[in-house]
């Protein structure tokens, strides 16, 4: 069986408050996006598990890919015979698009279906969340306002169908936990449920991603990529997650070329 984890982008991140479990509660839109990895899961004919990667380069001994994870997970509950398991890596590791979680949530849904568990959705979301924030996202993959630690979701209407997506990936990695320490949590004056309502001309201002400005501080590539792509005439940038990508919506394709400056960058565009 092979399926192609697909990522996200995040429209505004707010982040509110530290949780007493160490997490944080945070409140953003969650967008899928057909930037994709690909995944293979086979029974194992002789017996012995086997997990092998091609493409990027996934740091890291290989019992800790979310992929391996979520297998042992259900080997643990339902006493699956063992697999073959081959991750060819598109999306890059630390760039904000979730590409990792997508992989351990598809891994569950491919298990799933490969050994017919007969598992719904909900109970998918379960395991999902059992190997992080961002994982349950990826078993429905349809937009949504999502909140407490980004693993609870409602729906949501926006629709960005139509518009030209640009992803613009600098070759810089940023770990999740180092963006959180910089960041001091607050509640925004409009939340984001409140500003995706509004006109898109007024995201510029209004839809902010609280990691954005400690993480373009650190590595100030994400604020030259982000002018670049509002000058080639993007209605909404933004850095995704924590980072490092930076994507652009445009009404039309803009044809975009990355600047020189940035030719360490990986480049994306799609129309949504």
């Amino acid at each position: 069986m092979i399926q192609f984890p697909n990522c996200k982008i995040n429209l505004g991140l707010s982040i509110l408050s530290k949780r007493p479990d160490g997490f944080h509660d945070i409140e953003t839109i969650m967008y899928p996006v057909p930037f994709k990895d690909a995944l293979e899961i086979i029974p194992a004919s002789d017996g012995e598990f086997m997990f092998q990667s091609t493409g990027l380069v996934i740091p890291g001994v290989s019992e800790d890919n979310l992929c391996v994870r979520a297998f042992r997970l259900l080997q643990a509950d339902f006493g699956l015979p063992q697999v073959k398991m081959h991750l060819h890596k598109v999306i890059p590791v630390g760039s904000g698009l979730g590409g990792g979680s997508s992989d351990g949530a598809f891994a569950i849904k491919m298990l799933n279906e490969l050994f017919d568990l007969g598992m719904e959705n909900e109970k998918l979301k379960d395991y999902a969340r059992m190997l992080g924030s961002d994982c349950a996202f990826f078993i429905d993959d349809k937009p949504v306002f999502a909140f407490e630690k980004g693993d609870m979701f409602e729906q949501t209407a926006i629709d960005l169908s139509g518009l030209f997506l640009v992803l613009v990936i600098p070759a810089v990695h940023v770990a999740t936990s180092d963006a959180y320490r910089e960041v001091v949590p607050e509640t925004p004056k409009h939340t984001i449920r409140e500003v995706v309502g509004f006109p898109a001309d007024l995201w510029k201002s209004m839809l902010v991603n609280d990691f954005e400005i400690p993480v373009n501080s650190k590595f100030p590539v994400i604020g030259k990529i982000k002018q670049q792509l509002y000058d080639a005439g993007a209605i909404y940038a933004s850095m995704s997650g924590s980072g490092s990508t930076v994507y652009g919506l445009f009404a039309e394709d803009p044809h975009f070329t990355i600047s020189p400056a940035h030719t360490a960058a990986t480049y994306f565009g799609a129309i949504l």
